[in-house]
């Protein structure tokens, strides 16, 4: 019988180049300067890796559809190299990859790398897809943007528990303004500036409710992760080791657009995900044990309704939560202590991994000025997919 991943597989070392409009560099420099940064992290060269997955998700973008860019940039030495694309997710299906190698007993050491080099293109948003997603767009979904789809969904959720759209306004100011205080301490984040609750609300609105602050920009970055097995890394002298309890990916059946018995004022997968996650990972009361998290806040109202999904906040009573400053840097359970996809910035391929970066710092206590107390579990949330958010991936971090 199968019995997951927990305590399998360990992470000796990670890198992220910083984020932001990198007019800089390339793809392929994002790479290196995060990959440069992994193995010093680790110890470990390039002839150390046996397998590798890069994933990215505009093909026109970044490296193309293609692995043999990361193959060639980091002159990896012929050893099986995989692309994968999973929307939003695709980072931390890189890294799902090479974990899943490692526990295997396929290789002993492995790499995962996301990037996206997205400023480039000269769109203000995101590109389309060069697939039936960009045929959906254009033809069935005509008018359909991210900001209007997300819309939607706060008016659905307060809509469902009869709550204010004042109140709701008020709760996702106070999401924008705790990941832009966050951020500030963050040195490879794109957004380093503070903002007020008044500046948020009286900000010009893109799809109401949601205005400029409630929306995360568009970044360039990279990120990547090099894993092996706990009793590999033990005999490399590694310590205080931080390894993957808990690693699920949730893809949606299509129930969401047979609008089955699904009101939109939530994610299915995040609800269905998180249960399987926390089981792999022993975790019973996720409120109580889960020291930090980060969230897919492509919008503050994503943020919002995601502690519900997750199953820590009451459905319902996530804008109490947020209000009393339950997710604050000093609350319970900080969310986006890095500043999040609202500020650090969301490369698409690279944003899982990103997460998985502030997660694996803050647990060996070198996440700098943003260091939390004593962090023992870190939980990181991918969306993904078209139009309804259908794919969703969790990973659990924690000490060995």
């Amino acid at each position: 019988m199968a019995t997951g991943i927990k305590d399998k597989v360990a992470i000796i070392g990670m890198g992220c180049s910083r984020f932001g409009e990198r007019w800089d560099t390339g793809a392929e420099g994002l790479m290196v300067e995060a990959f440069e940064e992994c193995c010093q992290d680790a110890d470990l060269g390039r002839d150390d890796i046996e397998a590798a997955w890069l994933s990215t998700c505009f093909d026109e973008g970044s490296v193309g559809k293609s692995a043999l860019p990361l193959a060639q940039t980091l002159r990896l030495p012929f050893i099986p190299v995989t692309r994968t694309e999973n929307y939003c997710a695709s980072g931390t299906e890189a890294f799902r990859g090479a974990v899943y190698a490692v526990a295997s007993g396929a290789c002993d050491v492995a790499l995962a790398m996301g990037v996206e080099k997205l400023k480039d293109t000269g769109y203000g948003g995101l590109p389309d897809f060069a697939t039936w997603a960009g045929v959906l767009n254009s033809l069935w979904y005509p008018n359909l943007s991210a900001p209007g789809a997300f819309a939607q969904l706060a008016g659905a959720y307060a809509a469902k528990w009869n709550i204010p759209i004042d109140e709701l306004k008020q709760a996702m100011a106070h999401i924008s303004v705790k990941s832009h205080a966050n951020a500030i301490q963050n040195e490879k984040a794109h957004l380093h500036r503070e903002i007020s609750i008044d500046k948020v609300l009286s900000a010009p609105m893109v799809a109401s409710p949601l205005g400029l602050y409630d929306c995360c920009g568009v970044s360039d970055g990279a990120a990547c992760a090099l894993v092996t097995s706990v009793e590999k890394a033990q005999s490399l002298g590694k310590k205080d080791l931080v390894s993957v309890k808990s690693l699920q990916l949730a893809l949606s059946s299509g129930e969401e657009m047979g609008f089955d018995e699904w009101d939109g004022d939530h994610f299915m997968t995040t609800e269905i995900c998180s249960r399987r996650a926390y089981q792999e990972a022993g975790i019973t009361n996720p409120r109580e044990q889960i020291s930090l998290m980060e969230l897919h806040d492509c919008f503050s109202i994503t943020e919002l309704v995601t502690y519900e999904d997750l199953h820590i906040s009451e459905p319902g009573r996530a804008v109490h939560d947020v209000l009393d400053g339950f997710y604050d840097h000093d609350g319970k359970i900080p969310a986006q202590i890095d500043g999040g996809l609202k500020c650090f910035g969301h490369p698409v391929g690279a944003s899982g991994l990103r997460m998985l970066y502030e997660v694996y710092l803050q647990l060996q206590h070198r996440a700098g000025p943003r260091q939390l107390p004593d962090p023992t579990l870190g939980l990181t949330h991918n969306l993904g997919g078209f139009p309804f958010k259908n794919v969703c991936s969790i990973a659990i971090l924690g000490k060995l």
